[in-house]
């Protein structure tokens, strides 16, 4: 008799082993399947056990190794031959992971799912940099959002006359092809053209790099220095705190 495995949406954490749950290294030990993409960075991809079964579905530059709807019937697949599947994400799995939509798919045909939180990089990375994403003199919400929307299409699912009037903090994931779009479109939406900004390209890994400008100068800049991803985009002025001195990481 067929017996049904589990799927385990797994977060890696912003990169780096030191910062991946303990749950998630559980989770990953006993794998006998883990599709992965390149979001976890290398620490934790060459750390992946040696029996399980590696199936890549990343993407890179545009370019899909597998389609979202192909890495969910993949999931289905192995977890209805009875295997352990680990589906291994960077940062947290539901924070624009897709991992929602995965859910779905693995409860519709009644396979076992659990979730393994991972810390997101929208937080951790800007605060490895001495950014606090809030600050009681400066911000007291966060606002945070996909940069793969382009604000110039005709219907955007964002606010940005809301957003571009907002107080407080706006950090970006995987904003930079839009990043000249994004900070045009705050500014003609209102948003003061001297508001800080940062970029900080692989946090938490050794070629960590930061760009700092403001919502004007930061799109040239970042040709300037081919900024490029995985990067997280901090605007609001907790981007002042900023000196270059990276917070000591345990």
């Amino acid at each position: 008799m067929d017996k049904t495995g589990v799927v385990y949406l797994v977060g890696s954490g912003p990169g780096g082993l030191n910062l991946m749950t303990r749950r998630a290294r559980e989770v990953l030990d006993k794998a006998e399947v883990i599709l992965y993409d390149q979001l976890p960075g290398d620490e934790i991809l060459a750390s992946l056990p040696a029996h399980a079964e590696k199936v890549d579905v990343g993407k890179f530059g545009g370019h899909h190794t597998k389609e979202q709807d192909e890495i969910e019937r993949l999931m289905v697949s192995y977890a209805k031959q009875g295997r352990h599947v680990v589906r291994l994400k960077g940062g947290d799995p539901f924070l624009f992971g897709r991992g929602g939509e995965e859910l779905e798919t693995l409860r519709a045909h009644g396979i076992p799912v659990e979730i393994v939180p991972g810390v997101t990089s929208a937080v951790a990375v800007p605060a490895s940099v001495g950014i606090p994403v809030t600050h009681r003199r400066y911000a007291s919400q966060v606002t945070i959002l996909t940069g793969n929307e382009d604000p110039t299409k005709d219907e955007s699912a964002i606010d940005w006359d809301w957003l571009s009037k907002s107080r407080g903090t706006i950090v970006i994931l995987m904003g930079v092809k839009n990043l000249g779009n994004i900070a045009k479109f705050l500014v003609d939406h209102g948003m003061d053209a001297s508001t800080p900004v940062a970029i900080i390209e692989r946090g938490l890994r050794p070629d960590q790099r930061e760009t700092i400008g403001t919502l004007e100068t930061i799109p040239q800049l970042a040709l300037e220095r081919k900024v490029s991803p995985p990067a997280v985009i901090v605007i609001g002025g907790v981007v002042s705190l900023y000196t270059g001195e990276h917070v000591v990481q345990s």
